[in-house]
């Protein structure tokens, strides 16, 4: 069973940067895919960028350009350093763990989701 620990969210303005983190304990993270979604009160939870253990990544149209996922093996957390940050950027943001097929930016595909991480941008 792995369990996930995102940390990092908070409260910007428009054009500021965060960098989320999540921390995996009761597996090593090196050897599988792993990625990041948010998800807003109403709306369905959206995948927005994926990290495999080759260095592989895909990210949603929404956030190319802005957002950045990696991972330290060593550490066993996942990274993502979000730049640019937009209003509509505000969600609950989920780390997500072990792919197990399918679309890898489709919410399904994965196995464990953390707890998620907050992350408000004002105006």
């Amino acid at each position: 069973q792995v369990q996930l620990v995102e940390s990092g969210g908070g409260s910007v303005q428009a054009g500021g940067s965060l960098r989320l983190s999540c921390v995996a304990y009761g597996g090593t993270i090196s050897t599988i895919r792993m990625g990041w979604f948010r998800q807003t009160p109403g709306k369905e939870r959206e995948g927005i960028a994926s990290s495999g253990p080759s260095g592989s990544t895909y990210y949603a149209d929404s956030v190319k350009g802005r957002f950045t996922i990696s991972r330290d093996n060593a550490k066993n957390t996942l990274y993502l350093q979000m730049n640019s940050l937009e209003p509509e950027d505000t969600a609950m943001y989920y780390c997500a763990a072990e792919y197990r097929g399918g679309v890898y930016l489709q919410k399904d595909s994965y196995n464990y989701y953390g707890q998620g991480t907050q992350v408000t941008v004002s105006s």
